[in-house]
């Protein structure tokens, strides 16, 4: 089973992405802070982050460092609601992510990227 890690400081929309991807088959934890999330990173192997780029005193970017530091092996994926596409797809590459969504979140184009960024690690079993 696949572990994801949810961050974005709008509640409602990972509350709403964990239900929907559990009803998938797919186990999310989510968290709304940077803070948060790396409490959970700190007691949990996920196979994928979804970040926010945008959130108070923790951004995805920097985040992202800190979970890949916990992590190596963790994929990554960003999520915006600002900017254009082209300056998103840019900067998500330079921080080294495995792909980008922008807000709102097609759940159906949220799984086909999870499964592109993840088909090349083994799964964790529990």
């Amino acid at each position: 089973m696949m572990h994801i890690l949810l961050v974005d400081d709008e509640k409602e929309l990972v509350a709403t992405l964990a239900e929907r991807l559990s009803m998938r088959g797919i186990e999310a934890d989510w968290a709304t802070t940077g803070e948060e999330a790396l409490a959970y990173a700190a007691s949990r192997t996920y196979d994928l982050a979804l970040l926010d780029i945008k959130m108070p005193r923790m951004g995805g970017l920097e985040l992202k460092k800190k979970l890949h530091t916990l992590h190596p092996e963790m994929k990554f994926i960003f999520l915006t609601g600002h900017g254009s596409e082209e300056d998103f797809v840019t900067g998500a590459s330079e921080a080294g992510a495995d792909n980008y969504l922008i807000k709102p979140v097609n759940i159906q184009t949220l799984i086909a990227k999870i499964s592109k960024a993840l088909k090349e690690i083994p799964h964790s079993e529990t």
